[in-house]
């Protein structure tokens, strides 16, 4: 089988790395790739969202099966175009992928449906939002409609920043046409947690849960990122708890995209807080989670190109019947190094050293994102030299699996204190929380 993975990323790594364990598979080609790829793939150069020449060389290759990575090629309907030619793509179609496009269109669909989510209120005109936020007060929250990598959510503590939240996305447009509506929503208080699985619209196959940290600085300070490390499984979510958001959330929102006459395959992914009163719904994504994705796939033991198969097939009751879907009970943590600058503007070009160290290191996996592979002007014993240099703001993944959270963290950082590079930055407080979690023995 040929696999063709979409995306360039660290998920896109993982996704890669995973695939490759596949005893079904032959030979994986992704489009546009990174420098850690190349290990596995061979990488393309075509944009994620250059969905003719995509589609192009998937039926010029012969490609059985095209993985998306990234929301944007999604939204413009790289399905919708590949399921014309009776293509086997892993992603949903351009209108159900509105549930992360549009923040507008996946409230409303979460009111429709009884989905639990913050109270909220969308507005398409900056002077009204304010005087909402006058009249209402915070904290609270403020979206941007459309895509924004990630960064798109503004938490405001005061009346103040609410207000400059809306003045920016709405006024300056620093997300662009993304924040053309914004919504306003409740700020929800306890402990946040991300279920992703794969859905055919019919069943649903969970993944183990996991957490993000999404600001750029410990204890959760600074601005909104990508995301700045994971941590799996999350005890947060006990087996109990599974149940309910399987019940209340997941199904509900699947079945009720059916009831509007969209069909979903692909991955789902729920933001979820976990409250006083229950989990609610921060956000749906309409892809595997990035850095969730690194900290989730190091702990399946099922071949996963058998589940994204059965998913395109609409086969994955028939999945879950025979075969075994199962992870292993060791716990695994990815800690984001980003460069200078990130989430703002970013320096390219430094150089990584230690990376060769790292694959000398036992159940540590180091996914790459924004990197460049390119020859070394220095030669080494007269040979071709190759180095890894910074091509992005998220450079690396460093994955360190271990029995519990705590040795996977342990394992994590001193596999990070190997690695350098000029600017180089990461959170050393991801997984902490999870710490009370074992400390207590809750969350089993």
């Amino acid at each position: 089988m040929k696999v063709l993975v979409i995306g360039s990323g660290g998920r896109e790594h993982a996704l890669v790395w995973k695939i490759a364990q596949s005893k079904l598979v032959d030979k994986i080609f992704c489009a546009p790739g990174n420098g850690g790829i190349l290990k596995q793939a061979e990488c393309l150069d075509i944009k994620a969202e250059e969905i003719e020449r995509i589609l192009e060389f998937v039926r010029k290759e012969k490609i059985d099966l095209t993985v998306v990575g990234p929301e944007a090629p999604l939204a413009k309907g790289i399905s919708d175009e590949f399921r014309k030619y009776g293509l086997k793509i892993f992603g949903p179609t351009r209108l159900a992928a509105q549930l992360e496009a549009s923040k507008v269109f996946a409230k409303e669909l979460m009111k429709k449906y009884n989905v639990p989510t913050a109270d909220f209120k969308i507005f398409d005109n900056p002077e009204e939002a304010i005087a909402y936020i006058e009249e209402k007060g915070a904290p609270c929250v403020i979206k941007a409609e459309g895509l924004a990598q990630g960064k798109g959510v503004i938490v405001a503590k005061t009346r103040e920043e609410a207000i400059q939240a809306v003045e920016m996305i709405m006024e300056k447009r620093i997300f662009g046409e993304a924040g053309r509506r914004i919504v306003i929503e409740d700020y929800l208080e306890g402990e946040e947690a991300s279920i992703i699985g794969v859905t055919d619209s019919r069943e649903f196959v969970t993944l183990p849960p996991s957490q993000d940290h999404k600001r750029v600085f410990d204890n959760d300070a600074g601005p909104n990122t990508g995301g700045m490390g994971a941590y799996s499984p999350a005890p947060v979510v006990n087996r109990d708890l599974s149940n309910k958001i399987a019940e209340e959330i997941i199904y509900r929102i699947i079945d009720g995209l059916a009831k509007e006459g969209i069909e979903y395959q692909g991955a789902l992914y729920a933001g979820l807080m976990i409250t006083k009163d229950g989990p609610k719904v921060l956000e749906f994504n309409v892809r595997f989670g990035d850095p969730e994705t690194q900290a989730i796939l190091p702990l399946i033991n099922f071949d996963l190109v058998e589940l994204l198969w059965a998913t395109c097939e609409g086969k994955l009751t028939k999945f879950k019947k025979f075969v075994s879907l199962d992870w292993n009970d060791r716990a695994c943590v990815c800690v984001v190094c980003t460069a200078k600058g990130y989430p703002g503007e970013y320096e390219k070009g430094k150089i990584i050293y230690g990376l060769d160290k790292v694959e000398e290191m036992k159940d540590i996996v180091v996914f790459h994102a924004g990197t460049k592979k390119e020859e070394d002007t220095a030669r080494i014993n007269g040979t071709q030299a190759h180095r890894f240099v910074t091509n992005g703001g998220r450079v690396l993944g460093v994955t360190g699996l271990a029995k519990t959270i705590k040795e996977a963290i342990d394992k994590t950082y001193k596999a990070i204190e190997k690695i350098h590079f000029e600017g180089m930055h990461y959170r050393r407080d991801i997984g902490r929380r999870a710490l009370n979690w074992e400390l207590v023995g809750r969350g089993k």
